[in-house]
């Protein structure tokens, strides 16, 4: 199903009640959990609604892209971050698109730039990096921090990086509604 303005929170409802509740690509969490998360995480963190409707929406590309749920073992880089982005920036304002189609880009950069964030990266994190390009060369990392949404793709990141607690109670989607359809008028 492709989002639309018209049918955006019937896509919503079919990603978090119908495809939510299967497992996160290895994670201690659902995919509901995750998102759910990483929206909270940002929350918690004070950012504002579009960044908060980022974290939320960050990995809406597994879902409209063209590969299916195996693209890991098949060793394929699915590039949901450029399929989210696509998807949403029509729908939601920049802000929002970019730091999604940023997020994993903001991964590769702090591998580069923070000796001990590779550490903290879980196993299915560290898998990914790899099909996603590996870290950042000095080039790559000085042309990422010259992208507009720079610095909000890496809180986006750090907020995905959290969020994967098993049994973390955090507020549902009803929660983020009306968040949501406040950033889509804005758009």
């Amino acid at each position: 199903m492709k989002p639309t303005r018209d049918n955006f929170f019937q896509f919503l409802d079919w990603l978090f009640y119908q495809r939510g509740a299967e497992a996160y690509l290895g994670e201690p969490v659902t995919i509901a959990d995750h998102m759910l998360q990483a929206a909270y995480c940002a929350e918690a963190d004070g950012a504002d609604e579009p960044l908060i409707v980022a974290a939320l929406l960050h990995d809406v590309g597994h879902f409209t892209g063209a590969f299916g749920d195996d693209y890991i073992e098949k060793r394929i880089d699915n590039r949901h971050e450029e399929v989210g982005c696509a998807v949403l920036s029509p729908l939601f304002p920049r802000a929002v698109a970019e730091s999604i189609g940023l997020h994993v880009a903001a991964k590769k950069y702090l591998c580069a730039t923070d000796a001990a964030y590779y550490d903290t990266l879980s196993d299915a994190s560290k898998k990914t990096l790899q099909l996603q390009g590996g870290v950042m060369n000095d080039d790559e990392v000085r042309a990422f921090e010259n992208r507009r949404y720079f610095a909000a793709a890496v809180k986006l990141r750090r907020w995905d990086d959290a969020a994967k607690v098993r049994g973390l109670r955090v507020n549902g989607l009803l929660h983020y509604r009306a968040m949501i359809a406040r950033t889509l008028i804005a758009a």
